[in-house]
């Protein structure tokens, strides 16, 4: 169950100027992440359609201030992308359409199964972000 958002989060633009990752193998849900993104006024890196790009993108010395990872891109596990945005100390969420599929090392890792309320999603990752 989500909570309403803190009132910190309702007083400001909550992403303008922030840039979020979006890694999601299925063109319409990551249409709609982006979408749901934007309208909190995020700059959108992305969406990238596998693991190679997505560490690419990081590679490339960009800054990322949040990321929405789908655990299985392509069948290839997305944890190379997580261990670096999480050495980065950048936030990040999970999606995924099956069981719990995370290791111990991303226990603490928020998890959001397909279907996805992506506007709560977005809102969860938002707070993250806003409240280090």
């Amino acid at each position: 169950m989500m909570s309403a958002p803190s009132p910190k989060l309702q007083q400001m633009p909550l992403l303008t100027g922030r840039n979020i990752l979006i890694v999601e193998d299925e063109y319409y849900l990551a249409d709609d992440i982006e979408q749901a993104f934007r309208r909190l006024g995020a700059d959108i890196v992305g969406p990238v359609g596998d693991v190679h790009d997505a560490l690419s993108i990081l590679s490339a010395g960009d800054v990322i201030n949040g990321a929405v990872l789908d655990i299985n891109v392509r069948d290839e596990m997305i944890f190379p992308v997580a261990q670096e945005l999480r050495a980065r100390q950048v936030p990040f969420v999970f999606t995924s359409g099956y069981d719990r599929v995370v290791s111990s090392e991303f226990a603490n890792v928020p998890l959001w199964e397909k279907p996805i309320n992506v506007g709560a999603m977005a809102r969860e990752l938002a707070e993250m972000i806003l409240t280090p």
